[in-house]
């Protein structure tokens, strides 16, 4: 835990880990798969920030900002934390 983006991503993360372990205990409206599929784009990501505080280039953060903006977006929009079930 060094820099910015291993602790957005660590955060990010357990709040993922929250909305599943809610989501698991009642009716099934959401896929595995697309938990999954936020983790391991949140590890990359991580990796990718963690590179470009390490080598001080700008694309890289450019690229880890933007993607950890997408997994929040992904998120929002797919598994609704906030919002109603599924039609």
């Amino acid at each position: 835990m060094e820099t910015v983006y291993d602790w957005v991503t660590v955060g990010i993360f357990a709040g993922l880990i929250v909305l599943f372990l809610q989501r698991s205990v009642g009716p099934e409206r959401d896929s595995l798969w697309q938990y999954l599929a936020a983790a391991i784009a949140l590890a990359v990501l991580n990796q990718v920030g963690n590179k470009a505080v390490e080598d001080g280039d700008m694309i890289y953060h450019l690229l880890a900002s933007g993607g950890i903006l997408a997994v929040v977006a992904f998120i929002q929009v797919v598994l609704r934390p906030f919002g109603g079930t599924k039609d």
